[in-house]
């Protein structure tokens, strides 16, 4: 396979960070990378010029990162709530995902891009949850996310599923005499 040395201009998660030299394969280098303008080609010249911006670079991720940390100071201090119909065992018709924390924290005056929200899978179930939220290479947030059932009330998971535990032998128990 063909390989390629690039030069990374932006951070790419599980790649690299700004200015390294990365080696990818020419495919993705081609398709991806270079059109989107996320990476230049590594010639010499390239490199000389990055070098000559280093100092532009620095000034602009420290900026970037201080922006991230006084957002984070923000985040800290939000709880998200998020009310859904619930069906049998605490299972939530639908579920709260990334766009919908992101829906949320627009309204309440913070801009993130919801591919900042590192939402591993929809959450489907009542509960407490914590989300990191990665606002910058070295800036995590934990933001703390409760849903709750129609209404703002509380469901008690536990109640339910020993409810569905209990109706489950009944049912089994019609069904059986239904088909004798």
């Amino acid at each position: 396979m063909a390989h390629k040395q690039v030069l990374l201009r932006e951070d790419i998660d599980n790649l690299g960070a700004r200015g390294e030299i990365v080696r990818v394969k020419a495919g993705y280098a081609r398709i991806y990378l270079l059109p989107r303008r996320l990476a230049v080609e590594a010639t010499s010249s390239n490199v000389k010029q990055i070098e000559g911006e280093r100092a532009a670079l620095a000034k602009r991720e420290a900026k970037e990162r201080s922006t991230a940390e006084l957002q984070a100071d923000q985040l800290r201090n939000l709880a998200l709530k998020f009310e859904r119909k619930v069906g049998e065992a605490g299972v939530l018709y639908g579920s709260v995902t990334s766009m919908d924390i992101a829906h949320e924290l627009k309204e309440q005056g913070h801009e993130i891009d919801r591919r900042k929200i590192a939402l591993r899978e929809p959450i489907k179930r009542f509960g407490n949850y914590t989300v990191p939220v990665r606002l910058h290479r070295d800036v995590t947030v934990e933001l703390p996310v409760k849903v709750l059932g129609e209404g703002g009330v509380e469901v008690d998971v536990e109640a339910l599923q020993a409810e569905a535990v209990a109706e489950q032998p009944a049912a089994e128990a019609a069904s059986a005499e239904a088909s004798e």
